[in-house]
């Protein structure tokens, strides 16, 4: 889809399945299962919707998905099949070519958002897209380097020290803007060093529906629109309640367009406020390249 000076595709990495209650934290089961109804493991669907920004000869890629580097009970767990190339094959059905990537831009580096950064080329590891520059926030990297043991296993180190050994890594601390539009901005609440992503289409006329936001994991589905909706898996919760309070009455207010980046069934939405405070997720028709 257009967006002021921007294409826009959504392209998935398949889907994958989390236990619901953590998903949803506090809230009870009787309530979030009748927006995310669990399997018999109490596990939800879950989408990994990466987006493709393409504007003249630059073409970027918000985050990477799962990847194919996984062991059989791992993807047991998660409900994935094996030996899929879900996303690339998303992108080349898209029309693009991996080689087309110029950025590859990461909202943080746990395992479902950057797995496609690498592949397995023989014995080796080597970046995905072979002309791309990769973004990545400097702290999650010291983080993912050293976690602790609530979330260490989030972090697959393949996934992005063989970039730094390829020589292809753009670090960044509160804010990136690796092409002119495109801004990643730290958003910590899910970890301490989660970014949200800004797109501003730059249409001259500077109406705000030109605008969208990828939400990564500070709302990642539809259903977590509501202020108290937050995962268990978020490391500070009040700073995630924080965040979605300063964003959200932004993107409702100008009207921007969001990318619920785990939402397998609502992939692109706008926020409405029905009452002071309370949001819903309008969504928006696309095709969504699986």
């Amino acid at each position: 889809m257009e967006l002021g000076d921007f294409k826009l595709t959504v392209v998935s990495d398949g889907e994958f399945r989390l236990d619901g209650g953590a998903m949803f934290g506090v809230v009870p089961r009787v309530l979030w299962e009748k927006e995310k109804p669990p399997d018999e493991r109490n596990r939800i669907r879950m989408g990994t919707n990466c987006l493709l920004v393409e504007r003249g000869d630059d073409l970027l890629l918000i985050d990477t998905g799962i990847g194919d580097k996984h062991e059989p009970r791992f993807l047991d767990n998660y409900g994935l099949p094996p030996g899929a190339t879900r996303l690339p094959d998303a992108i080349r059905h898209a029309g693009y070519e991996l080689e087309d990537v110029t950025h590859v831009l990461l909202s943080h580096l746990h395992f479902d958002h950057c797995g496609w950064n690498t592949r397995r080329f023989g014995d080796r590891l080597v970046p995905t897209f072979p002309k791309a520059r990769y973004w990545l926030q400097s702290g999650e990297v010291e983080h993912g380097r050293h976690p602790n043991e609530r979330d260490r296993a989030s972090y697959f180190p393949e996934n992005w020290e063989p970039l730094f050994e390829a020589k292809v890594v753009e670090l960044f601390s509160e804010e990136a803007e690796p092409i002119p539009g495109v801004r990643a901005v730290r958003t910590p609440g899910h970890n301490s060093d989660m970014c949200i992503v800004l797109i501003d289409g730059g249409a001259a006329d500077g109406r705000s529906d030109q605008k969208a936001v990828y939400w990564a994991d500070l709302v990642p589905t539809s259903a977590h629109v509501p202020y108290p909706w937050i995962m268990s898996y978020d490391l500070y919760p009040l700073t995630t309640l924080a965040n979605k309070k300063k964003w959200l009455p932004q993107a409702a207010e100008g009207g921007w367009l969001g990318v619920f980046e785990h939402d397998p069934e609502v992939p692109l939405a706008r926020l409405v406020e029905d009452k002071p405070g309370r949001y819903r997720a309008v969504p928006v028709p696309t095709a969504v390249t699986a």
